[in-house]
């Protein structure tokens, strides 16, 4: 029976992303990967190899049997931009089509930043970054705050870029720039980059906190971003606080975001300035004993003892400034989850600094364009 186009396309796609991920790197292998025969895998192979997108070479030595030659990947059939902005800045990554970065620019914004600023500055540093490269802009990945449609290309909410609201980006990028656009929420690009460029590549079910300008989760269940059937899944910094319905009614990441945790942690009052890098502001916090330290991770570890509850992730990766804190913030809140839920004893929370910076959003966000790259010549 005739393929249809499609099918071969996202056939030789899925071939080109089990290869760039390292875990297949011959064609028995990637025969398993792909549950076909080695004898049509082969045909798909040297399919990829004539069009430029694969190559072949070098000996792979196993310790029984016959050495294997080594497929890879190309770098030279163009690139993918990532692109995520919070209130503060606009960050830029470029990769190859091999998954190398290539480039990276970060743009700052001027405080309290209108929709349209914004989106100049997006355009503005994806033309500066193409005008760097020799070879073809493949795709756009766009990785944004708030609350996104990813199946509609639309931003719907970001509560600190005043409004934006219902942003059809994708259209707009795609249209500027002539290449596929895919847009997903900033956390849940984070947690692509992980997948991708973490140090722990190989584990399929786990979370990403981040603590910045606001507050919030993407879950990876069995390999899969976890969207809800409102693409609201993760937003937990939308929920009350505190959980227990006592005081004024806020919002969980009024408290648990980046600035204010600073502010709680440095004893500043609530509306007092943070310094630019909070990062570095951190840093000069995480070997004192602070007042509020008990506080702070107390609240942490009863929003993420009950997540680690509901979702069960083999691990949890903090993102952001709080990972200046060091590795005793984690270890704290873990032992403070186990006080307030005896269960977390057995389900234990096992919460762990990233390895990735601040431009991790926008790496995630490239590798949102990589995954989503299909051949044209099909």
């Amino acid at each position: 029976m005739r393929q249809k186009t499609s099918d071969l396309r996202q056939l030789l796609a899925t071939t080109i992303h089990h290869v760039r991920s390292g875990r297949a790197t011959s064609r028995t292998n990637l025969a398993r990967f792909l549950g076909i025969s080695p004898s049509t895998v082969g045909l798909y192979v040297d399919q990829l190899i004539a069009t430029g997108h694969l190559h072949e070479s070098g000996l792979e030595h196993g310790s029984m049997g016959r050495p294997k030659r080594k497929l890879m990947v190309r770098s030279t059939p163009g690139w993918f931009a990532g692109v995520e902005f919070t209130a503060d800045r606009v960050q830029f990554i470029g990769v190859d089509f091999s998954g190398q970065i290539i480039n990276t620019q970060e743009i700052p914004l001027h405080a309290d930043p209108s929709t349209a600023i914004v989106l100049d500055t997006i355009k503005t540093g994806l033309n500066q970054m193409s005008a760097q490269q020799s070879i073809k802009l493949l795709g756009i990945g766009m990785g944004a705050p708030g609350w996104v449609d990813s199946v509609s290309g639309l931003s719907i909410r970001y509560t600190f870029v005043h409004d934006w609201q219902n942003i059809p980006i994708r259209d707009i990028l795609g249209e500027k720039f002539g290449v596929p656009v895919t847009l997903e929420s900033s956390m849940r690009a984070i947690a692509l980059a992980e997948r991708w460029f973490g140090n722990h590549r190989n584990v399929d079910d786990y979370l990403v906190v981040a603590a910045r300008s606001g507050f919030g989760l993407a879950s990876m269940q069995a390999g899969k971003l976890i969207h809800g059937a409102n693409n609201s899944a993760g937003e937990v910094g939308l929920w009350p606080w505190p959980l227990a319905g006592e005081g004024p009614v806020r919002e969980l990441h009024h408290m648990l975001s980046a600035p204010m945790t600073y502010r709680r942690l440095a004893g500043l009052s609530e509306t007092t300035p943070v310094p630019k890098n909070l990062r570095v502001a951190m840093l000069s916090l995480a070997n004192e004993r602070l007042h509020a330290w008990d506080e702070v991770v107390t609240d942490y570890a009863r929003v993420l003892g009950c997540v680690q509850l509901l979702l069960d992730p083999k691990l949890c990766f903090l993102h952001g400034p709080l990972t200046a804190l060091g590795d005793r913030f984690c270890q704290d809140v873990m032992d403070a989850s186990t006080q307030i839920a005896p269960a977390l004893a057995t389900v234990k929370l096992n919460l762990i600094r990233s390895t990735l910076g601040d431009d991790a959003g926008a790496l995630g966000a490239a590798s949102l364009a990589m995954e989503a790259w299909l051949p044209k010549y099909v």
